[in-house]
């Protein structure tokens, strides 16, 4: 009996856990009544992937895909649900929460998958033959022109330092980052500056001593800089900063001159077997056209884009490309998180 009431209320927490995880929106792409359809999971915004899809579909006909938009902490558990169940779940993943998508991958949740496309990759953006890069987005930060004068725009993190470092500061509590509780990306940018930054620790002091703002998601955050609640946003991602900024001349962006950190998205197929029609996807966005799709809404930018070996004078810029690897299982070790959280919390409610 005490078996069965254990076993019973197990299921009832899980049960819970699943109902409560649901995409953020749902959409359709494609015939309505499809000779084949296929689910793509991701952490991106429809109106961000929308036109690649769109070109991706114009040459398949009969074919459906069904677009669910996740948050990434809720895509890398689900993810890890249907792998502990032995299901895919969905047919292709890609998510900005990219040590999400390492783990999975190292946990074996992914099929392997070899073409043209995905060998023309540099091996920072390959690992396994089971996971790539899509994108090439940098973290900016982003300012309203308007209310921060021409002089004190920090091109640098010293200079961000700088700005907050006087007592009475017009920029106490007027910057804004990511929650990184929350935030699968936001936690990712934090994790790597504190590897790479010299800055890190005194930026940090800074966000403490001025009450900076942890909040969600790149669209409130932007808007909030668009609307002067905040002067100055930090790490943002600068696909929908640029895509904000098209539609508001009042909001600048800035790539940070001691060094600009670079996300590409990562994708995997969702293992044991891979779905044809999903892989041509994947394929299609490595391809020369589905890059030039995916830089219509600015997931590729041209001053990051290696192109599987392009540019090399880009080598000498100070961009930071987050590898995908083995690397970035220490941003998922449970010790290391937890403690890095902690710290973080400390830090912002301050």
């Amino acid at each position: 009996m005490i078996r069965l009431l254990v076993s019973l209320a197990l299921w009832v927490f899980f049960a819970a856990a699943a109902s409560a995880q649901q995409p953020e929106a749902i959409r359709h792409f494609g015939p309505d009544q499809p000779a084949r359809e296929i689910t793509l999971r991701t952490t991106t915004d429809v109106a961000i992937l929308a036109p690649a899809i769109g070109d991706f579909l114009t040459t398949h006909s009969g074919l459906a895909i069904r677009f669910e938009q996740w948050g990434s902490n809720d895509l890398y558990e689900v993810g890890e649900r249907d792998c502990l169940a032995g299901r895919a779940g969905a047919d292709l993943v890609i998510s900005s929460g990219v040590q999400h998508v390492v783990k999975l991958v190292n946990d074996n949740c992914a099929a392997t998958w070899v073409s043209a496309e995905t060998s023309a990759l540099s091996p920072e953006l390959r690992w396994r033959d089971q996971v790539w890069g899509i994108s090439r987005e940098p973290a900016v930060m982003v300012y309203n022109r308007a209310l921060v004068p021409p002089d004190e725009v920090p091109l640098t993190r010293f200079d961000l330092v700088d700005l907050l470092r006087p007592a009475q500061s017009p920029y106490s509590g007027k910057v804004a980052t990511y929650d990184i509780a929350s935030s699968g990306l936001g936690f990712l940018f934090a994790f790597v500056d504190s590897q790479e930054a010299s800055t890190f620790g005194a930026l940090m002091e800074a966000f403490a001593r001025s009450g900076a703002v942890a909040t969600c998601c790149s669209a409130e955050i932007i808007d909030g800089v668009a609307r002067g609640r905040y002067l100055i946003a930090y790490n943002i991602l600068g696909s929908y900063a640029a895509q904000a900024a098209r539609d508001n001349p009042d909001l600048g962006i800035i790539a940070p001159a001691d060094y600009t950190l670079v996300l590409s998205r990562a994708a995997y197929l969702p293992g044991p077997t891979v779905n044809p029609d999903a892989a041509a996807l994947l394929d299609f966005l490595l391809s020369a056209p589905g890059k030039r799709a995916l830089a219509k809404t600015n997931l590729i930018d041209p001053a990051v884009d290696d192109g599987g070996g392009g540019n090399r004078e880009e080598a000498l810029t100070p961009r930071r490309l987050i590898a995908l690897g083995p690397p970035l299982l220490v941003a998922t070790d449970d010790m290391k998180t937890a403690r890095f959280l902690e710290r973080w919390r400390e830090i912002f409610a301050r």
